[in-house]
């Protein structure tokens, strides 16, 4: 029964890219996946559909939701008391469980999308059309869609059913075990890899070298019991993005931010929004203050404060925090001056207390100032940049012993940050492998804030638990994060619909 939703949600995606032409053919109702994928023709803009909803995935709330919980972010205390499903992503309490609306949506958006990449795979490797570069092409974006899919799903529940079309009958929509899982996006990533053309002329659809870069991850973030956690495979392909010359660090590290930068030379990819629906992300609405949206619907760093920085994430170093003294990415990253029109703001009773406190500033979106609601944010939004190749290339030669080279890496995105000229008391230098190990954490936070790479990153440290505990405001005061919170549950319309993941095969703890 879930497989029929599944590929029923996955036609709803075809028919709403698809040409009006294409749907005269027959009615929608009525499409099969032999006509949805039955040339290079009609795969192209059901590809580009699926393209479109990962993008949205990443957009409003929804795109926000894995950053909470984190050392990194957490929720306005009015956030908190208004919604206790989303509330629980901070607290890990018992609306952390299989009930909870927000990680449904998280589990329930990605399928459909994988679908569509499915069946394309499996409709090219059947298809005679003397196109060849064509096929390859579309072969390349699927294969890698699903697997950034599916790398993204393992990470945050662990074991997972695998899409593949090749092999229903063996899979089955069972939880498969990591080995499988992970074998099967290297896979997809290697063929992309191969099939995948340096640049794309539309930058929605990813290029060789966030392929690259994906691998690189994959092999750096997967679990140790996967048997695929390998360093030097990291390197490896690190590294192949590193020497192709195509990519590089920005100056200015606010430009990487600035919509007149967009799809630089350190992106590698970004989802692509602008200022109108349903093109823009709404973001900044999730973001801003509720004090300047109460002043103004066209202030353009206004909002509803579902996710603030932590104190640790917007404190100096000499007050508990990560920020050293000269580095331009804290102001760069974060909000701290309300100063709107030339009036600095008081907070209204009634509020959570904290509206005025330090806020995100990375998707402040200052087109919209004066002329459209902050709702209608469109700044594209980083997937993998090139300071984040940097830092992991880094990461992955220090666990093989290359520490002093490693520092050398970390350094080039430390330079950025203090304004081209490193402070040599700023230069990382004769550290040990664990002393590194200790710091990378917090440079990847001072580089990559809100992001969307920091649950990941305290998971693969095995850091999760012990961080958030000590950091993040709600889960301290609740005190009852534990070691089986580091995967999400299975949600519960999964464990109903899909006859083959039962109430047994739950992750343990919820």
């Amino acid at each position: 029964m879930k497989a029929k939703i599944i590929a029923f949600m996955a036609l709803a995606i075809l028919s709403a890219s698809c040409s009006s032409d294409f749907l005269d053919e027959e009615p929608k109702s009525s499409l099969t996946a032999a006509q949805a994928y039955g040339s290079l023709g009609k795969i192209e803009p059901v590809l580009l559909g699926a393209i479109t909803n990962w993008r949205n995935m990443q957009k409003d709330r929804a795109g926000l939701y894995t950053s909470l919980g984190t050392d990194e972010a957490q929720q306005g205390a009015l956030q908190v008391t208004g919604d206790a499903n989303q509330a629980g992503l901070d607290l890990y309490n018992g609306f952390l469980s299989q009930e909870n609306q927000a990680i449904g949506q998280l589990w329930n958006d990605r399928w459909p999308v994988i679908e569509v990449a499915a069946q394309t795979i499996r409709a090219l490797g059947t298809n005679t059309e003397d196109d060849s570069a064509k096929r390859d092409l579309l072969l390349g974006e699927a294969s890698f869609l699903r697997a950034t899919l599916m790398f993204e799903l393992t990470q945050y529940w662990g074991e997972i059913p695998i899409n593949d079309k090749a092999k229903t009958v063996e899979y089955g929509l069972k939880r498969q075990p990591l080995t499988l899982v992970y074998a099967s996006i290297v896979a997809d990533l290697e063929r992309a890899i191969q099939k995948l053309p340096v640049t794309q002329s539309n930058p929605a659809f990813p290029a060789k070298g966030v392929a690259q870069a994906l691998l690189g991850k994959v092999y750096l973030y997967a679990p140790e019991a996967s048997g695929y956690r390998d360093y030097a495979k990291g390197k490896q392909w690190f590294e192949e993005v590193i020497k192709s010359g195509k990519y590089s660090l920005l100056p200015n590290y606010a430009d990487v931010f600035s919509p007149d930068h967009a799809n630089s030379s350190e992106s590698l990819y970004e989802w692509q929004y602008n200022n109108n629906w349903p093109d823009n992300n709404q973001i900044q609405w999730q973001t801003g203050s509720r004090v300047l949206a109460n002043i103004d619907q066209y202030a353009y760093f206004g909002g509803y404060d579902l996710i603030l920085p932590t104190q640790y994430c917007y404190k100096d170093k000499t007050d508990g925090g990560i920020w050293e003294p000269g580095d331009v990415r804290k102001d760069a990253s974060i909000r701290y001056d309300f100063t709107y029109k030339g009036v600095t703001p008081t907070l209204p009773a009634g509020f959570g207390g904290d509206e005025l406190d330090p806020h995100v500033k990375k998707y402040e979106d200052i087109r919209v100032q004066g002329k459209q609601s902050f709702w209608n944010s469109g700044k594209n939004k980083p997937y993998i940049r090139y300071s984040d190749v940097l830092l992991n290339y880094a990461e992955c030669l220090n666990e093989l012993g290359n520490t002093a080279e490693a520092e050398g890496y970390v350094n080039q995105v430390r330079t950025r940050a203090f304004g081209g000229t490193l402070p040599a008391a700023m230069k990382w230098s004769g550290l040990s492998q664990t002393q590194f190990r200790d710091q990378i954490l917090d440079e990847r936070m001072r580089e990559l804030a809100f992001e969307g790479w920091r649950r990941m990153d305290l998971n693969r440290t095995g850091k999760l638990v012990e961080l958030v505990k000590a950091r993040n405001k709600w889960a301290k005061q609740n005190g009852t994060i534990a070691t089986f919170h580091s995967l999400y549950p299975i949600p519960i319309g999964e464990i109903k619909l899909n006859d083959e993941i039962g109430p047994e095969n739950q992750n343990p703890g919820y």
